[in-house]
């Protein structure tokens, strides 16, 4: 059952996809129509999700489901892989490489490997104070609030 991502309570459960390039505005409609009817089948055991999603920065896909209804099993999680892949195929983009890491410079979004990310690090180009997109989030209270931080805040602090 789709419901509005805003609407979703803090505890919902999220799955954060960060794509390999910027999505344009047709991709966001397209990808915008997929996730609704994706949300709107979803079942656990035969038992509706109640779900939502949001796209951030024209990048990021977050898929969340609200557990206080019912909690995503194995299965579902499995279909919502399916669901990004299928996106991933229509759309010629890479949204499942967790080697990948982005980080803001200004307004800029950058996405480089992770060897390149603590090359950058060893270099001075990225540092304590950088903004990085921590997408190993796991509630929806957790992308407001630990997902966009400083690199010292996240897993990204080994680095740099």
């Amino acid at each position: 059952m789709l419901v509005d991502y805003n609407s979703l309570p803090d505890s919902s459960r999220v799955w954060v996809y960060q794509a390999d390039r910027s999505f344009s505005e047709e991709e966001i409609k397209e990808i915008e129509i997929q996730a609704g009817e994706f949300i709107n089948a979803w079942t656990r055991h035969g038992d509706d999700l109640k779900g939502g999603f949001t796209i951030k920065y024209k990048q990021f896909i977050i898929l969340a489901v609200d557990e206080s209804f019912a909690q995503a099993s194995g299965c579902s999680i499995d279909s919502s892989v399916r669901f990004v892949k299928s996106v991933e195929d229509a759309l010629s983009v890479d949204l499942m490489n967790k080697l990948n890491v982005t980080f803001k410079d200004g307004a800029t979004i950058n996405l480089v490997s992770l060897s390149d990310f603590q090359n950058f690090a060893k270099e001075g180009k990225i540092t304590a104070d950088t903004i990085v997109f921590n997408n190993m989030v796991q509630t929806k209270k957790e992308v407001e609030t630990k997902w966009e931080v400083p690199a010292s805040e996240s897993w990204h602090a080994r680095f740099v």
